[in-house]
C-alpha cells in the first residue's frame, strides 16, 4: 500500500509551485523586455536547479539528468508565437491520474499556430483547478527525440503561463516541457490528445537526450 502524503509533502509541493511561477514570471518579464530567449534561459536555469535540488524532483536520485541538467532543443523565435484563442465544440474528457482519481479536461477553445507548424491546438480547462488552462503538444518529434506522449506548453494551476491579453494567448513552443510521467513511472500525467496531435516536427524545447 502507498503510503499517503505527509504534510511535509504537500509543503514541499507547495514550494515547487510557488519557485516554478516565480522562474515564469521572470521569463514573461524577460519577454516584456524584449528578451525571450534570455528569459528562457533563466527559466531552464531555474527548472534544471529544482530537478536536481528539491525534494519533490521526479527525477530518481541516481539519474544523470541531476548533473548534466536537461537536454534542450537550441532556442529558435520561430516557434514563438501570439495567437487568439478562438470558439470550439464543447468537448469533456476525462482522464486518469492515478492515486488523484479522474481529472477532467473541458475544451475552452482552439489556437491555429502558423508556419513552421502550421497546424491548430486544442485549449482546455481543469474542472478540478478551477479552470486553468491546460495546452499540451505531441508533434513529429515524439517517441523519438521527445517523450511518446507529448510535452506540456500551457498549464497555469502549475504556474506554467507565458502571457496574453484581450483573447490573445503567447505559446512559445521553446517553452514545451516534458510531463513527470517521462522521468518516473510512478507519476500519471494528462497526455496530448487528438486535438493536441501536430504531424509538424517542433524541434523546439525540451527533447529526451543531449545532443550528440
Amino acid at each position: 500500500m502507498t503510503t499517503p502524503p505527509s504534510a511535509a509533502d504537500h509543503l514541499e509541493l507547495v514550494d515547487w509551485r510557488q519557485r516554478m511561477d516565480a522562474a515564469f514570471a521572470l521569463a514573461r518579464a524577460a519577454a516584456a523586455s524584449g528578451d525571450p530567449a534570455g528569459g528562457h534561459a533563466t527559466w531552464k536555469a531555474a527548472r534544471d536547479d529544482l530537478f536536481r535540488t528539491h525534494p519533490q524532483s521526479p527525477l530518481p536520485a541516481d539519474d544523470p539528468l541531476r548533473e548534466t541538467g536537461l537536454p534542450w532543443f537550441d532556442y529558435d523565435p520561430a516557434y514563438r508565437f501570439s495567437v487568439p484563442v478562438r470558439p470550439a465544440p464543447a468537448e469533456t474528457r476525462p482522464v486518469v491520474v492515478g492515486e488523484d482519481g479522474t481529472l477532467e479536461l473541458r475544451r475552452s477553445g482552439v489556437v491555429e499556430l502558423p508556419d513552421p507548424v502550421g497546424a491548430s491546438l486544442d485549449v482546455w480547462s481543469l474542472a478540478q483547478y478551477g479552470g486553468g488552462l491546460f495546452v499540451p503538444l505531441r508533434d513529429g518529434t515524439a517517441g523519438r527525440e521527445s517523450y511518446g506522449g507529448g510535452r506540456y506548453l500551457l498549464d497555469t494551476a502549475k504556474g506554467a503561463w507565458l502571457g496574453g491579453h484581450g483573447d490573445e494567448v503567447v505559446l512559445d513552443l521553446n517553452f514545451a516541457y516534458h510531463p513527470s510521467c517521462r522521468y518516473d513511472p510512478r507519476w500519471q500525467c494528462p497526455l496530448a490528445p487528438p486535438g493536441n496531435t501536430v504531424e509538424a516536427r517542433v524541434e523546439a524545447g525540451e527533447r529526451l537526450a543531449h545532443p550528440a
